[in-house]
């Protein structure tokens, strides 16, 4: 494909995969439009981030994704369409079930009406290794049993769902991609990665929920990477594919590991308000990336130890942008 001033559009822009996303389509000469939540403080989200030369080049749409009159403006006049708009915090989930059902289930049925009725060449829809729930069996396929084990996860599963049913009953060009815990710069502490960095920079306790589950985390550029690919690829039309590692973690580990890069003595004290209820843990994740590197060529460049001392040279930078041990939902 010839990205070079092809029209792009982005849902989801302002978060954290999608401001990456948005400035490695700018960067490859594409036209890019991104689609971030309406606020009345004009704020773009994350793509406050993304420097001034690559932000001047994006066209920036504000309004709600469940507002299908809003996603049809957006998808006008794209031939492509990267869908990652969501509500993605599984406790938020369980606070507001209804709000994250809304977002991910009818934003998605919005996104697939307006990608078929304006005939886009592809849309890339994003699922979440949250769908698979604790594995049954490792690593972890795309035929791997899907398991709402909590309202947000469950939320995926109908979106993925509806995109399945509109490749069937429509033929629209769309294939799903589903990445495994992705972190880096600009990512919230909203996820264990900059939670644990932030509270090992300047306290001396890290607070934390259940150290035992196991996950494979794969940084931004690869994940980008992969989007980029499932866009690209021939004959990966209503296809799912995994985007992870195939290496395993667990967060007690993960955060030593952390930990050591800092070089700070620090505890680690388990924190019952960040526990998830006991059946809605998802124990263990462990991608399955097989298909992925037959079908498009996609394969992980970064190890986890690169990705977490890039991480921390990145938040240390800009620690004023975190309420360091809050617990964030």
């Amino acid at each position: 494909m010839q990205w070079r001033d092809q029209q792009v559009l982005v849902t989801g822009a302002g978060g954290f995969i999608g401001s990456h996303l948005v400035e490695n389509l700018v960067q490859m000469g594409a036209r890019v439009r991104a689609f971030v939540h309406y606020n009345s403080r004009g704020d773009a989200g994350l793509l406050r981030m993304v420097p001034r030369e690559v932000l001047d080049q994006v066209e920036i749409i504000a309004g709600d994704i469940r507002d299908p009159e809003a996603i049809q403006t957006a998808v006008k006049g794209c031939g492509i369409v990267f869908h990652l708009g969501a509500l993605i915090s599984i406790p938020y989930s369980y606070v507001h079930p209804t709000e994250v059902a809304e977002a991910n289930l009818m934003g998605t049925l919005n996104v697939l009406n307006s990608c078929r009725e304006l005939s886009v060449n592809r849309m890339v829809h994003t699922s979440t290794s949250e769908v698979y729930g604790t594995a049954l069996r490792v690593p972890i396929g795309e035929d791997h049993p899907l398991q709402g084990q909590s309202p947000y996860s469950a939320s995926k599963i109908g979106a993925d769902k509806l995109v399945e049913s509109y490749y069937c009953a429509f033929g629209l060009p769309v294939v799903t991609v589903r990445p495994f815990n992705t972190y880096g710069p600009r990512q919230s502490a909203r996820a264990v990665i900059p939670t644990i960095i932030t509270q090992a920079l300047v306290k001396d306790v890290i607070h934390l929920g259940n150290l035992q589950p196991v996950r494979d985390f794969t940084y931004v550029s690869d994940t980008v990477s992969g989007f980029i690919k499932a866009a690209e690829a021939k004959g990966v039309e209503g296809e799912v594919y995994n985007l992870g590692t195939g290496n395993e973690v667990s967060i007690g580990d993960l955060a030593h590991q952390i930990i050591r890069i800092v070089s700070r003595p620090v505890q680690i004290k388990t924190d019952q308000i960040r526990l998830r209820p006991e059946n809605s843990e998802v124990q263990r994740l462990l991608s399955d990336n097989s298909k992925a590197r037959k079908a498009f060529g996609w394969q992980p460049q970064v190890t986890l130890e690169q990705g977490l001392e890039q991480t921390v040279l990145w938040i240390q930078d800009h620690l004023d942008l975190y309420q360091v041990g809050k617990y964030e939902f």
